[in-house]
């Protein structure tokens, strides 16, 4: 009895062995869609980023403010909510809008949250450490014109082995010295999945 244990957890060992050996793994274009699971991934999380700051940035409020100012707007990226039915990552997306405004160049971005706490303590930390010639000085950020925040939902219609999944992105953006909302957009992406 005790060898005929031995033999079959062998076996089990061998059997385990075989198949952690035969994972194959293949390099892909990061911006190629492939969609295994059927959740957000980071297409979805790319092409909504896009498609959102086209939306933003083809807005009359960015030639509205131009042509008040003379200037172009500096924008801050705030919170995006995830309130979908599952896990995504919105600072990915976030991170994604980001980089499309940098990438536009039409307006400027200004660093929020837990980044600018890190910039200020490190401001702060020179005041002490740094040469007076290089030291940064407290008092002269520029400040956002405008902050950028969102949603993040999805809808699930589900049968058996079937179903399909709605998400929606909706931003705002917000003029932070009025409060007034001078642009909304939103993103939809629906996908059919079938086990």
């Amino acid at each position: 009895m005790f060898k005929a244990l031995k033999l079959t957890v062998a076996v089990a060992s061998i059997s385990l062995f075989t198949t952690a050996c035969n994972r194959q793994v293949t390099r892909i274009d990061p911006k190629e869609t492939i969609d295994i699971s059927g959740n957000w991934n980071n297409s979805d999380s790319r092409m909504t980023a896009e498609a959102m700051i086209q939306q933003c940035l083809g807005g009359a409020w960015l030639q509205n403010h131009i042509e008040k100012k003379g200037k172009k707007p500096v924008v801050i990226v705030g919170f995006v909510n995830n309130k979908s039915h599952e896990h995504i990552d919105a600072e990915t997306f976030t991170k994604d809008l980001e980089r499309s405004f940098v990438t536009t160049a039409r307006v400027g971005l200004v660093q929020g949250g837990k980044k600018r706490e890190e910039l200020r303590a490190e401001r702060a930390d020179q005041q002490t450490n740094a040469s007076q010639s290089t030291m940064k000085k407290f008092g002269l950020e520029t400040g956002a014109d405008y902050i950028l925040q969102g949603t993040i939902t999805s809808i699930v219609d589900a049968f058996k082995k079937k179903k399909v999944v709605e998400y929606q992105v909706s931003l705002e953006l917000t003029d932070l010295q009025t409060n007034e909302v001078v642009w909304i957009g939103d993103k939809k992406i629906a996908k059919y999945v079938k086990n």
